[in-house]
């Protein structure tokens, strides 16, 4: 830079403009990873993972405050997505080592089951239709809100509302506290 030359912002992929953002914010960016994924190397992947990025996209911040909180968001969502996946991961490998739940069953035990699902199908009939109908859509179709509000035309509010509305008749009509439908 000559005299007089004022210099135009930090250059993600200048090498000494790099070097500075980093030492600046490097250890703030741990902690916040550090927090959202409580496991030090994944956190400090996160973080350069998040610096190359900014890296390769010649990134250019006026300042850098500018540069720290773009950073910060950046880690902070690569974090979050990070520890999502490794819950979904945890479900994935529980479910498909614990999957084989196969029990025998008594014959009480079928003809309870029976006789509950036929007082509850009783039950449900005697809703009004437009809480049947939603409820059926929601534990027999297993369909979520949205999918439910996209059949029926309406919010996801009204759904909400109208399964907790026919549940609540439900559990008067069949007279129990908990209510399973499946």
């Amino acid at each position: 830079m000559l005299f007089g030359e004022q210099k135009d912002g930090l250059h993600a992929d200048n090498p000494l403009d790099f070097k500075e953002i980093y030492y600046s914010n490097i250890q703030l960016l741990f902690r916040i990873s550090y927090r959202v994924v409580c496991d030090e190397e994944a956190a400090e992947d996160l973080v350069h993972d998040s610096l190359i990025k900014m890296s390769e996209k010649k990134m250019v911040f006026e300042t850098m405050d500018d540069a720290k909180y773009w950073l910060i968001r950046v880690v902070k969502n690569n974090s979050l997505n990070y520890a999502k996946r490794k819950v979904r991961e945890r479900k994935a490998y529980q479910k498909a080592l614990y999957e084989d739940k196969r029990r025998q069953t008594t014959g009480e035990e079928d003809y309870l089951r029976k006789e509950t699902q036929l007082q509850t199908v009783e039950a449900l009939n005697k809703l009004p239709e437009k809480l049947k109908s939603i409820l059926i859509l929601r534990e027999y179709a297993e369909l979520n809100y949205k999918e439910i509000a996209r059949v029926l035309g309406i919010t996801e509010g009204n759904v909400k509302i109208r399964i907790f509305r026919a549940r609540e008749q439900l559990a008067k009509i069949l007279g129990e506290d908990n209510v399973y439908l499946s």
